[in-house]
């Protein structure tokens, strides 16, 4: 059995729609799937992260990965929508091998309307197979933009759209996300 811990964005937890519809599109298909809360979700339950909080953040999905590592036989994965995300895949870019894939949702690339102040400084030290699911309409980066980042990944990567889709991606089938991230790590 595969296992995939999936975490939330900077202004939601582990309850958020998107991650439950996602969790038990999961589950259908097989694997075992925890919804996480980050240490600053936990310390507060609402409000943004603080940034002195990241390495806390991160450290806490990587002992998630390690504790799905010793529930599962299989594939470990981390998901993250936006912020959870980007913590996701710092901590595979400094930890190679924490994970065997990642589930990128919304990807933060920038906040809105500043490009200038590029996520991705770590991108070429990731070595963790990466999709990438996105919204048209996403403020946080274009799907030009988020394609162009990716190409300073150094693995297998793959972009996935959602048409009209903003940065909470309402709309999407989660079963679809599912099937789509199972065929891509095939």
């Amino acid at each position: 059995m595969n296992g995939v811990v999936l975490t939330h964005g900077a202004g939601s937890n582990a309850d958020s729609p998107l991650l439950v519809k996602l969790a038990a599109a999961f589950e259908a298909a097989g694997w075992r799937a925890v919804r996480y809360n980050m240490a600053y979700r936990r310390l507060r339950p609402t409000g943004p992260p603080f940034p002195a909080q990241a390495a806390a953040d991160r450290a806490g999905l990587a002992e998630q990965a390690a504790r799905m590592r010793e529930a599962v036989d299989g594939m470990v994965v981390l998901g993250g929508h936006s912020y959870g995300g980007r913590m996701s895949s710092m901590e595979a870019a400094t930890q190679h091998g924490i994970v065997d894939a990642l589930l990128l949702l919304s990807y933060p690339l920038h906040p809105p309307r500043k490009p200038q102040q590029i996520r991705t400084a770590h991108f070429p030290y990731l070595r963790t197979p990466a999709l990438f699911v996105h919204g048209t309409r996403d403020p946080f980066g274009s799907v030009e933009e988020l394609g162009g980042a990716m190409k300073e990944i150094p693995t297998k990567t793959r972009l996935v759209t959602v048409e009209r889709a903003g940065h909470e991606l309402k709309g999407i089938d989660p079963a679809l996300v599912v099937a789509t991230f199972e065929e891509f790590l095939r």
